[in-house]
């Protein structure tokens, strides 16, 4: 298995499942352009505000991502680590969650990535 990249996509997918919830337009619309940039489709961007993926690591990536602040932190580290995601990318990800600007005012915890809507 390759070693899980926490690349521009990924990080981007972060980005929209923690401000799902903004009703920021002008953000949305940045956050559309920028994802076609790096090449999300349509649907990936609605699962990523949905808090999921199509690849399973990137959602369990999302969860890790929604809980940093919250009591599963730790559930949602030992699953990304199980899942081959390493110590350093799990901290890489929390430290770019605690870095986002209004984190605590726009976060919301995604839905189970296990469970697509």
């Amino acid at each position: 298995m390759a070693a899980f990249k926490l690349d521009e996509r990924v990080q981007l997918s972060i980005e929209l499942a923690l401000t799902a919830k903004n009703p920021d337009l002008a953000l949305l619309e940045r956050q559309d352009i920028d994802a076609k940039r790096v090449g999300l489709t349509g649907a990936e961007i609605d699962a990523a505000r949905r808090g999921w993926s199509f690849d399973v690591q990137t959602s369990i990536v999302l969860a890790l991502a929604a809980a940093s602040d919250e009591p599963d932190q730790e559930k949602q580290r030992e699953r990304a680590l199980k899942a081959g995601i390493s110590q350093e990318t799990c901290s890489a990800i929390e430290d770019l969650v605690r870095r986002r600007p209004g984190a605590s005012r726009q976060k919301e915890p995604p839905n189970d990535p296990s469970t697509p809507p």
